[in-house]
């Protein structure tokens, strides 16, 4: 694994590549909405195909480059591979711009997670797979619940469906994210990652409550705990917040808090 340094981080950015900025994408142009970040609340947010939770305690500015990071490299994911379909190759260009800007990714693989998600609605198949994930943290693993509930609940009409559905469904494949935040000791912090691929015999409508069937969907699944090397990713805070600023406002929506 290549040292990740200030200097390589910064290198790396100039060197990517992001999408020409796209109007009136999919009925959410025009959104201006001000991200509130309140460290002292459980907070969730939509970020194109990643839904981000942060359990309190996380500060603001860190809350931030988290979000910043994931769309920055699900944006350059996007140019790199404009095929969607074409998942595994999609998430290898997003991990490598993670890895790239300070994440340490213990573990990138998929393995099948079909057979055990059978019967299941994605969401429902999320919710098991955290479980086993984060059961030996209740409290994080509680915010992942609260957060699936929420999304259950909202409106169909509400900005962040209209941007989760629009970059996480392709026809008859999908993709999605779910990251956890949460404040460690020594002033670090972690962020437990669950990515899931989905390709399907039919075409795909609502990917959270898209029926896994054995004999017509084959799901993956890879999780893993990741840390986040500080000392790196702030150090590069303006930077990329500079590359995604003319992106932000069509790929980034706020749940309602969580409490």
């Amino acid at each position: 694994m290549k040292k990740i340094t200030p200097k390589s981080a910064r290198e790396f950015l100039s060197s990517v590549k992001l999408p020409s900025p796209t109007r009136a994408r999919g009925g959410v142009e025009g959104i201006r909405e001000i991200i509130d970040f309140n460290a002292q609340k459980n907070q969730a947010m939509v970020v194109a195909s990643d839904i981000v939770s942060f359990v309190k305690g996380v500060s603001n500015e860190r809350r931030q480059d988290i979000v910043n990071a994931s769309l920055l490299a699900q944006l350059v994911a996007n140019k790199k591979v404009p095929d969607k379909s074409n998942i595994i190759q999609w998430y290898n260009a997003y991990f490598d711009v993670l890895e790239n800007i300070g994440w340490v990714i213990q573990d990138r693989s998929f393995s099948s997670y079909t057979e055990e998600a059978d019967g299941l609605e994605a969401h429902e198949a999320i919710l098991k797979v955290a479980s086993v994930f984060l059961g030996a943290a209740p409290a994080a693993l509680a915010v992942v619940i609260s957060t699936l509930e929420a999304l259950k609940s909202m409106d169909s009409s509400k900005s962040w469906i209209t941007i989760f559905d629009r970059e996480s469904k392709h026809v008859k494949t999908g993709h999605f994210q779910i990251a956890l935040v949460e404040q460690g000791e020594n002033d670090q912090f972690f962020v437990s990652l669950m990515a899931f691929s989905l390709k399907a015999e039919s075409t795909i409508t609502s990917i959270l409550f898209f029926k896994i069937r054995n004999d017509e969907v084959e799901l993956e699944k890879c999780s893993g705990r990741v840390t986040i090397n500080d000392e790196v990713l702030s150090s590069i805070r303006d930077q990329v917040k500079q590359k995604i600023t003319a992106h932000s406002n069509d790929y980034i929506a706020k749940l309602p808090d969580l409490g």
